[in-house]
């Protein structure tokens, strides 16, 4: 799940490894493009948030939808993936985006996937090299898509859910945001009721890697109370960051919750739908 800087290291040039720069900044959308051709990590391909990693939107599904799993299994499969391959993404700020790609590739079946512990911040910190040339291009690349629908829930899922007491939402956003407080990016402040709150930075260390799991595994659980994991469905804004505490849950050893894919910019897309502040 997470890999090291001397683990890639000895793999770098291994077929069956496959390196993704997912870097992206949701108020300059061309940035991760730039950063990428400014330096990377050796034979790192590029993996657009925007369209590789997200869907098309129409309004009422979020700003980050999923893409249909047949689009991103092909996306993957033109860089050589296949159902063997091991997969490694990385980004710039605490795996948030590299986690994106770590959960969608486990959606559409695949398994062996990792994110760069700490990304490229701490890549390049260790001393290890990067460069400015374009990956080369990789063929042989084959996967055949089989999204697991009990991975994802809907807005009416959530709905239902927290209206029969049937699952706990985490809200990976930042506190001042899920009060309602604030709301920089869409256009209504506040959250799901019901809803508890887990910025998905108090799981990184001050170099962005992830905390110990077993310090994880305490907040986690005291957070979750009664809940199972298996009960808990994660959101953010668009469900970007909302993979973060997934990976992080993962991690400390409490796999199996769901993910809430529209997240916050989809549930206010429908005015019948209920908010909280506070």
């Amino acid at each position: 799940m997470l890999i090291d800087n001397a683990r890639l290291n000895r793999h770098l040039r291994d077929p069956d490894w496959v390196i993704f720069d997912c870097r992206h900044d949701l108020s300059d959308t061309g940035k991760g493009l730039r950063l990428y051709r400014e330096g990377h990590v050796p034979g790192a391909h590029f993996a657009p948030v925007n369209t590789a990693l997200s869907g098309a939107k129409t309004g009422t599904n979020g700003r980050h939808p999923l893409p249909h799993a047949t689009d991103f299994a092909a996306f993957l499969a033109g860089h050589g993936v296949t159902a063997t391959t091991q997969i490694v993404a990385y980004d710039d700020v605490g795996g948030q985006y590299a986690a994106r790609l770590w959960w969608m590739a486990q959606w559409i079946g695949l398994t062996r996937v990792g994110v760069l512990d700490g990304g490229i911040p701490k890549w390049i910190a260790d001393g290890n090299a990067i460069t400015t040339e374009a990956a080369s291009p990789r063929i042989g690349g084959h996967i055949i898509a089989r999204p697991d629908a009990t991975r994802v829930l809907s807005a009416d899922e959530v709905l239902a859910g927290i209206t029969a007491d049937r699952c706990l939402v985490l809200d990976a956003r930042a506190p001042e945001r899920f009060r309602g407080e604030i709301e920089p990016i869409d256009a209504i402040a506040g959250h799901i009721p019901s809803a508890r709150n887990r910025f998905f930075k108090s799981n990184l260390n001050p170099d962005l890697t992830l905390r110990p799991a077993a310090e994880l595994k305490l907040e986690f659980e005291a957070l979750l109370g009664v809940w199972r994991p298996s009960d808990v469905v994660h959101q953010c804004g668009s469900g970007i960051t909302a993979c973060a505490n997934l990976l992080a849950m993962e991690h400390a050893g409490l796999p199996g919750s769901k993910l809430y894919a529209g997240s916050w910019s989809e549930w206010i897309a429908n005015p019948s739908r209920p908010i909280a502040r506070g």
